[in-house]
């Protein structure tokens, strides 16, 4: 980019006017060489910033190279020094440019890793800049998960039912968020809290609840179904007898400990703090959901995960038909939201990102009180307008043809009632037909999502379009890949028929700790192409040895994720590890394989995996003895006496 289209899309308005030899020369304006270093406190090397913008307290240093190197950073950090000896007090944005194409890198405040600006790749307005200072906060997994299990404390001392807190939280949270927003708060500190404390001690209870609900209200102004949607979080959270009976006091309480311990370590304009946020609504949902061992709510980084291998972009609508509290919807958001920033300007992302809230997200959910957490979540994360209805999938056809997904994201339940499930999918079940359990264990409902897809591109196919392939990630219980009974085989025949088993990932078997205890797989299909091709040759499989993910358990927190010694993700290596054998396709001992498979095959690594055995230990084959050994006595194989003689 040239200089002249940098000051342009900066904005020429706030180009500085004290230039020599067409930079910026600090020399000249502390008035010599001899002041300046006399300012700064020693020995300058460079002094002449090639453009500088200015408005108020605002600051935006720019220098360009043909193609800047990292050794160019101590250059810029040397410029920012000297304006803040000159002029004390700027915020300031630096940024490296290059002439040459239109590579950048930006740094808030200061020039180092730490305040390096990841998410800054296009050269933007001087607007935009200063919205970098609007809000000081800070992105900490660690302090949001311990603190989320605080407030958890909290809330069961104030009485708060179980099943209450996760939308009361959220609902709270989005109130908090409001209250920020209309302050025009820069900071979350301790006089923003008092602030906020000074206008609810004017108000009595019923007016905070009242000024929650009408947050509600301004939030879903234009979504459809809003009164229903509103009278569930009335009935489900503001209309409760404990949440009625709380006092002033326990309010401010709730919500100052909200807005100091969760809000001030979660970015939400950043994609990693929309990630802590669903991080948080997930752990909440863990907590208060303990009870119930059915309950699997998908971790963050496995519904990531899927977008990726689905390959979420801003171009893809997403569907998930049995949402629950909108995990998948929520993640597939972040994602695209974050792809309409790659290569635009703000003004150009949030004219994308609109179409994307509006056009690209779609759900469905069964239980009430599940979508009115859905709703909660999608409002969380800056989307009122969502498309999510309230039913059953098999009751909503007509909608997910009108989603016309390209991608359908789904982990239903495993244990739905039989009773909820169309007869004709039912008519071969025998006496589980009127069972108390789907014998199928949730991949009934890939079958109908399937039919779906069928029927649509049956229609396109009359109306002279091509057939539409559609991207479907599953979890579902190991039982459906290792099933060989009648009933499951029927289905995987069925799914067979008519789209492609393209991947099969083994996951961790605690993967949806502390809820439910069910082992699982991701499987990846192709809708719309037959799993046999045409010329009669079956298409390739791979499959995940999946099963550690760097994730280890702790206790209050459910599985947290594990840095290496220079603070580096585990988990960020080995998804990175993960995908690069999946796009490969590639087989590796110990970690994948490639079949070619049918409905009578078992749709897991461990099946056809060879072992690597160059990293077996004397301590693996001991802990395998111990283990057969434990297995013996249990059994009552064998008996401690006979241990002992031998």
């Amino acid at each position: 980019m040239t200089r002249y289209d940098m000051i342009e899309r900066i904005g020429n308005t706030y180009i500085t006017s004290n230039i020599e030899g067409g930079e910026y020369s600090y020399v000249l304006e502390a008035g010599s060489k001899a002041k300046l270093e006399q300012l700064v406190g020693h020995s300058i090397n460079h002094f002449k910033l090639d453009i500088r913008f200015e408005d108020g307290e605002y600051v935006v240093l720019v220098e360009t190279k043909q193609n800047f190197v990292d050794t160019d950073e101590k250059q810029l950090a040397e410029y920012l020094e000297e304006e803040k000896a000159v002029h004390a007090g700027k915020k300031v944005i630096c940024i490296l440019a290059n002439t040459n194409n239109d590579k950048i890198k930006v740094w808030k405040s200061f020039v180092d890793d730490e305040h390096i600006l990841e998410e800054e790749t296009v050269l933007d307005t001087m607007e935009h800049y200063k919205s970098l200072f609007d809000l000081n906060k800070s992105n900490d997994r660690e302090k949001v998960l311990r603190n989320t299990y605080a407030l958890n404390e909290l809330l069961h001392k104030k009485d708060i039912a179980e099943q209450l807190r996760s939308q009361f939280v959220g609902t709270v949270l989005l109130h908090i968020k409001d209250l920020v927003k209309k302050i025009g708060a820069t900071r979350i500190d301790e006089e923003l809290k008092k602030n906020i404390n000074n206008s609810f001690a004017l108000k009595s209870e019923k007016e905070i609840r009242a000024g929650i609900e009408n947050t509600l209200s301004e939030l879903l102004d234009g979504s459809d179904n809003k009164q229903k949607k509103i009278e569930l979080l009335q009935r489900n959270v503001l209309t409760d007898q404990k949440v009625r009976a709380l006092k002033k006091a326990d309010w401010i309480e709730i919500i100052d400990y909200i807005l100091m311990n969760i809000f001030k370590f979660i970015d939400t304009d950043s994609s990693e703090g929309q990630d802590i946020l669903n991080l948080f609504f997930i752990a909440f949902n863990k907590y208060t959901g303990k009870a119930d061992k059915n309950q699997a709510f998908t971790p963050d980084h496995i519904t990531e995960f899927m977008c990726r291998i689905t390959e979420v972009d801003r171009t893809k609508r997403v569907l998930d038909g049995t949402c629950g509290s909108a995990s998948f919807l929520v993640q597939a958001m972040v994602k695209e939201l974050d792809d309409c920033r790659r290569g635009n300007t703000e003004v150009e992302a949030k004219i994308l990102q609109k179409k994307v809230k509006e056009e690209n997200i779609f759900g469905i959910e069964v239980e009430e009180k599940v979508f009115g957490l859905s709703v909660t979540n999608m409002l969380i994360h800056g989307d009122g307008n969502s498309n999510i209805q309230l039913g059953s999938c098999f009751d909503h056809k007509a909608f997910i043809k009108q989603a016309d997904p390209h991608i359908i994201l789904m982990n239903p339940p495993y244990n739905a009632k039989p009773i909820g499930i169309p007869a004709k999918y039912k008519k071969d079940w025998g006496s589980s037909a009127n069972g108390k359990e789907d014998p199928t264990k949730g991949l009934i409902f890939v079958r109908y999502f399937s039919d779906v897809i069928k029927e649509m591109n049956e229609d396109r196919i009359k109306n002279g379009k091509e057939v539409k392939l559609v991207k479907l990630a599953v979890l579902l219980p190991l039982a459906c890949a290792i099933g060989t009974g009648k009933i499951i085989t029927t289905e995987k025949e069925a799914l067979l028929k008519d789209n492609t088993l393209e991947a099969v990932f083994s996951l961790p078997g605690e993967v949806f700790y502390p809820g439910a205890s069910v082992c699982a797989c991701c499987m990846l299909f192709t809708l719309g192409q037959p799993h046999v091709k045409p010329d009669g040759t079956t298409r390739s499989t791979f499959f995940g040895y999946c099963k550690d993910d760097g994730f280890v358990k702790r206790k209050n927190l459910g599985r947290v994720e594990q840095f290496d010694a220079d603070g580096n993700s585990k988990w960020k290596a080995i998804e990175e590890e993960w995908l690069d054998l999946f796009e490969r396709k590639a087989s590796e001992d110990g970690k994948s394989a490639v079949e070619k498979v049918d409905a009578e095959a078992e749709w897991l690594c461990e099946a056809y995996m060879k072992t690597d055995y160059t990293k077996l230990t004397a301590d693996d084959f001991q802990k395998t003895l111990n283990n057969y050994l434990a297995y013996l006595v249990k059994e009552g194989n064998v008996f401690e006496k006979d241990i002992e003689s031998e």
